[in-house]
């Protein structure tokens, strides 16, 4: 809980580092980057360069100093910053170092305006969310059976195809004689790749088919520019080996019997490929909708494995990540959404979904990248 006094000093100012956060984090990366530079192994540097890593965060803080104010929901934000943490390997000694910079940007960016005060107010917020975040992460951590110092493991590629245009999968077993561990449908693994330039880069690949297959396959989209995904396209073949964090990601298939929507676009079909596997398998009788939106045909990842649930499929060579008609998608009483696509796909599809009635709870939807849908 927030003391008193900073409660009321964030209360003042929120406002405007609500209108600079940006630039804040716009700042705080490179300061940090520049007296750590073992960190720029950590973050995806196409978020950066982008600036979409600095909104992210300048938005998760500002929604976190919110929610200290007043109550407003931050657990699935803050879940799925903990997931994204535990596939990375963050550790609680960086904390300081992120609050130690975020804070001097804070001050560079808002000048004459931080007094001890402001800084030591905004220095509470921080450590209140900081705390939080490492007491979540050390439970997951200890779920998986692994520690931030010896996250990646060694996986060799048992097979590698082709699925679509642009889009290969990785059948991935472990090299190292491990066990294959245990994954919920819906979730990701990070892989980390040296690339030529002598940085290692990590990235999260949902697992695209059901737990208990002995293997772990990831699917991944060549993305224009992308370090990452070009390198794994044009480098990694079978019998190579691949760096593999433990699976992770709170967007998972709720256990149970109730009906499943799935809407997907591009390569967000991938989550949605693992929850349809695991249902078949396990619950044949359970109601299942399934959408997909795609460029084109031959851009459809899985397409074959999909046709297996009699899926709707939209195909719009006008729109890169395809639309679906929402209104024609037969929702069944008490149905779960699960989304993933572009952020603006899902954006516009759970808007049209609360504007037919289903609750906010019940659509879930997983981010690639730092995006979030709420504003």
């Amino acid at each position: 809980m927030l003391s008193a006094a900073s409660a009321a000093v964030v209360r003042a100012t929120l406002p405007v580092v609500r209108d600079h956060a940006t630039e804040i984090t716009a700042e705080f990366y490179p300061s940090m980057f520049a007296a750590h530079p073992e960190l720029l192994n950590l973050f995806n540097q196409g978020n950066q360069a982008s600036g979409k890593q600095q909104v992210a965060l300048a938005a998760a803080v500002v929604a976190y100093a919110q929610h200290l104010l007043d109550g407003t929901p931050f657990g699935p934000i803050a879940d799925r910053i903990a997931h994204k943490h535990v596939s990375l390997g963050v550790r609680p000694d960086q904390y300081p170092i992120v609050g130690k910079h975020l804070i001097g940007a804070v001050a560079t960016v808002l000048g004459d305006a931080v007094t001890p005060e402001v800084a030591a107010a905004w220095d509470e917020v921080y450590w209140l969310f900081a705390v939080s975040l490492i007491a979540a992460e050390a439970r997951l951590f200890q779920s998986a059976g692994v520690t931030p110092e010896a996250l990646w493991r060694p996986w060799r590629v048992a097979k590698r195809d082709d699925e679509a245009v642009d889009t290969v999968s990785f059948t991935l077993v472990p090299d190292d004689g491990g066990p294959v561990p245990a994954f919920e449908p819906g979730q990701y693994v990070s892989v980390a790749v040296d690339l030529p330039d002598g940085h290692r880069q990590p990235r999260q690949y949902s697992l695209s088919q059901a737990p208990g297959r002995g293997e772990l396959r990831i699917t991944v989209r060549r993305v224009a520019g992308g370090a990452v995904s070009n390198f794994l396209h044009d480098h990694v073949h079978a019998d190579d080996t691949l760096l593999v964090g433990p699976p992770a990601g709170e967007v998972t298939l709720e256990h149970g019997d109730r009906p499943v929507v799935l809407i997907s676009a591009g390569i967000g079909i991938t989550p949605m490929l693992s929850m349809l596997d695991h249902i078949a398998a396990t619950q044949p009788d359970r109601t299942v909708v399934a959408v997909h939106a795609e460029h084109s045909s031959d851009r459809h990842a899985h397409r074959a494995e999909y046709a297996r649930f009699q899926p709707l499929t939209w195909y719009d060579r006008g729109d890169e990540g395809g639309r679906v008609e929402v209104d024609l998608i037969p929702l069944p009483a008490n149905a779960i959404a699960y989304l993933c696509g572009p952020v603006e796909f899902m954006r516009d599809v759970r808007a049209a979904l609360l504007h037919r009635g289903v609750p906010a709870d019940d659509i879930r939807y997983e981010v690639f990248g730092p995006g979030m849908l709420e504003r």
